[in-house]
């Protein structure tokens, strides 16, 4: 018999949270990408690429206004229970 339990839909913040962290991954890569000439040798990239490499901190900001908003949902559920 097939279980008819449904799967934990997405509460809020949660694609705030998924989008930051590929934002934060792609920050990183980019970052990862910057500073490798500097430890080869070569020549470094242009300067747009350490603009790239910013997108790190903005990934993390998304994902922590994710986190914020779930639990501020979080409040609001359990004070409308405690009613």
């Amino acid at each position: 018999m097939r279980d008819k339990t449904q799967p934990n839909p997405a509460g809020p913040g949660d694609r705030l949270i998924r989008g930051g962290a590929v934002v934060f991954i792609v920050g990183a890569v980019a970052t990862l990408v910057t500073v490798a000439p500097l430890f080869l040798g070569t020549t470094p990239f242009p300067t747009y690429m350490f603009g790239l490499s910013m997108l790190m901190g903005v990934g993390f900001l998304i994902a922590a206004a994710g986190v914020l908003r779930a639990i501020a949902a979080g409040r609001r559920q359990a004070r409308g229970a405690s009613r």
